[in-house]
């Protein structure tokens, strides 16, 4: 199985000996005549000179496997014909539920309440796990992962999905109840895909809806909030914050005005990684499922865009 790693050259001495090890059969090349490779290991930022990918030289590509779970870099590419299966990988969950929660745990004790500076503020005791509401829009796997791990600390947890799909143990708002699950939010975390019916999702009116006092967590996609708007409803509601990973554009620029917003904390896209010693087997599974002809795993549904 002649398999091309298709991504940035910095991940190579990473993940070629991790595949390798997961699937020793696969003879692993960085370059090389196009319809000579089985399959494509793909990541965004390939090729390295910024031009798109041309995928119709891979006459005999059965998959491509991508090594995100995000695939809006390549899912609208009219050159893509093959079968595209985004990355869902036990590592990368794991990786979500622990910033999720803990972001999560920081806003429901009220840490940023307490700075050092001897003032004793007895009397902000914060209520217990039971009587927060949190709401989880995007109840894929990393939602499910985040919004069990958070109901099982005890937290009143809601997920929001367009579909509704049920989830046990924990309530789904479906589509059409959208506003109901941001208005109940004390803690929103948002784990949406980047796609057409999620861009600016959260504008103005709808970061309206959240009460007094609540904190954003945006672990998902930057596309998914309008901006200008967060930056509005965080003026005009004294006591919310938002915590951002994701962003329009990465890096996020150095005059951007969420560095030097004071309820505005930045991290730089690091609440969940690929890693290729869990996520390698998943390539290796789907590589050889194509060689066989067996269904594949997480196959893209290009309509949906994930």
């Amino acid at each position: 199985m002649r398999v091309l790693f298709a991504a940035p050259a910095r991940l190579w001495d990473d993940w070629a000996p991790a595949l390798r090890a997961a699937c020793p059969e696969i003879d692993l090349c960085r370059d090389g005549d196009p319809a000579s490779f089985d399959a494509l290991i793909y990541a965004p930022g390939y090729p390295e000179d910024g031009s798109q990918l041309d995928f119709s030289p891979f006459v005999n590509a059965r998959v491509v496997q991508s090594l995100w779970a995000g695939v809006e870099r390549i899912v609208t590419n009219p050159t893509l014909t093959q079968p595209l299966c985004r990355m869902v990988d036990p590592g990368l969950a794991q990786g979500m539920v622990e910033f999720c929660t803990g972001w999560a745990m920081r806003a429901h004790l009220g840490m940023d309440l307490y700075p050092q500076d001897g003032v004793w503020r007895q009397g902000e005791t914060p209520p217990l796990a039971a009587d927060r509401r949190i709401t989880v829009l995007g109840m894929g796997e990393l939602g499910r992962a985040v919004a069990s791990t958070l109901s099982g600390l005890g937290f009143d947890v809601t997920g929001w999905s367009q579909s509704g799909r049920a989830v046990p143990e924990i309530s789904v708002f479906s589509g059409e109840r959208l506003d109901d699950a941001i208005s109940r939010a004390e803690i929103l975390i948002c784990l949406l895909p980047d796609t057409a019916a999620t861009r600016d999702l959260l504008n103005q009116t709808r970061l309206g809806l959240l009460p007094q006092g609540a904190t954003i967590i945006n672990a998902g996609r930057g596309t998914l909030i309008d901006e200008a708007a967060l930056l509005h409803v965080l003026d005009e509601n004294p006591s919310a914050r938002a915590v951002l990973d994701v962003f329009r554009t990465e890096p996020l620029p150095a005059g951007h005005p969420f560095w030097n917003h004071p309820r505005v904390t930045v991290t730089p896209h690091i609440a969940a990684e690929t890693r290729p010693a869990t996520a390698a087997h998943i390539a290796a599974q789907n590589l050889r499922h194509a060689m066989r002809n067996e269904p594949l795993i997480h196959l893209v549904d290009r309509h949906r865009g994930y």
